[in-house]
């Protein structure tokens, strides 16, 4: 099935070159090998900082995004976009009745591009993308009727993808997993195990890597979070197999490797991440950069990890253990983080209060942070 792009249903899709088509089987069972610049992530050895309650009783959230000054949160099974008053009272702005739960799918990510606000979310025919305009102000927002303007993607009870972010450019980036066909990932005719990038009104921009293709890069089995240095550069995670989650800086038209390789390789057929961490202390979530500092929510390892942009191979972790499984991390107007818990999709324990958001000061963690060095 051929994703359709709004306004462009006859779009090709530009297959490229694939000298490395005939590298697909048998190369997943390698051994990562560690080069001299591994990562390496360390907790801290004191106690993190106790976080306070921004809102609670959240329903399996998903993602956060800041429209103006109010907090808009997507909650995965219900499919409701709730804004967040500065109570911590979320009230429904709309509630998507054709969005399809089931495992990992339902609705996703958000993203805001005044007066747009777009989402990502699995209907029957597949995952899509679907643009809304905002009106009113906070406490009486309103979404207007959704027009889809990327639809069929892959999708499937794991590995849907489903992050949108407005990049530097003001274009709209969206992450699509393999929908757990492995394959597809190095298949430029597929969009599964992709990084997309579409104009706002859902177009193909002239300048991306593959002529008529909204590819940005491949060769990503489950990417989950993006977000941009000031300098421009793009950072993203990764989901991996059975050994290592990765830390990835995105290039036009670069291939990561999957499924041929998991982690740190140095092939040079792919780009190597320039983290990776093992699956059962990460599965990093969404991302942020503040003030110099990237911060990364992770779900089965719960806690949240710091990598400084000056030293971008290495980490230190946050929280670990204290509030469950975190699924994403924004920055407020006032230079807070707000930390999304994901403790009642199905795979957490869920606490008091559950699912919340929690803020806490960055100066503090990046005081406990250069302590240790």
């Amino acid at each position: 099935m051929r994703p359709r792009i709004a306004g462009n249903p006859k779009i090709t899709v530009f297959l490229g070159i694939l000298a490395c088509a005939a590298m697909l089987t048998g190369c997943a069972a390698e051994a990562p090998r560690s080069p001299g610049a591994t990562s390496s992530s360390r907790a801290v050895d004191t106690k993190s900082p106790e976080p306070r309650r921004i809102a609670a009783e959240l329903a399996a959230p998903w993602s956060m995004v800041f429209a103006e000054n109010t907090l808009i949160v997507s909650e995965r099974d219900s499919g409701r976009i709730v804004e967040i008053d500065s109570a911590g009272n979320a009230r429904q702005i709309i509630r998507l009745d054709d969005v399809v739960h089931g495992g990992e799918g339902g609705l996703l990510g958000l993203a805001f591009q005044q007066p747009y606000l777009f989402a990502y979310s699995t209907a029957e025919d597949g995952n899509r993308i679907q643009r809304f305009e905002l009106s009113g102000d906070s406490g009486a927002l309103a979404l207007s009727h959704p027009r889809t303007i990327l639809s069929e993607l892959p999708s499937a009870g794991i590995h849907n993808g489903g992050r949108l972010a407005i990049g530097p450019d003001s274009m709209l980036y969206a992450t699509v997993g393999d929908a757990g066909n492995e394959s597809s990932a190095q298949d430029l005719e597929s969009l599964g195990g992709k990084i997309l990038r579409l104009t706002i009104q859902g177009e193909v921009p002239g300048d991306n890597p593959f002529p008529g293709s909204p590819v940005f890069s491949f060769g990503h089995r489950n990417p989950q979070g993006i977000a941009w240095a000031p300098d421009g550069t793009m950072y993203a995670s990764e989901f991996g197999q059975n050994r290592w989650d990765e830390l990835n800086i995105i290039e036009p038209g670069a291939n990561y490797g999957w499924p041929v390789h998991e982690g740190i390789a140095e092939d040079p057929e792919y780009r190597d991440p320039i983290q990776q961490w093992s699956t059962q202390s990460a599965s990093p979530s969404g991302i942020t950069i503040y003030d110099g500092v990237l911060y990364i929510a992770n779900l089965r390892g719960e806690r949240l990890r710091t990598v400084e942009l000056s030293t971008p191979h290495d980490s230190t972790e946050f929280l670990v253990g204290d509030h469950g499984r975190l699924r994403d991390v924004k920055v407020s107007e006032t230079g807070e983080l707000w930390v999304l818990t994901n403790n009642t999709d199905g795979r957490g324990t869920p606490q008091e209060g559950d699912d919340r958001i929690l803020g806490i000061s960055p100066e503090t963690l990046i005081d406990r942070t250069a302590t240790r060095r």
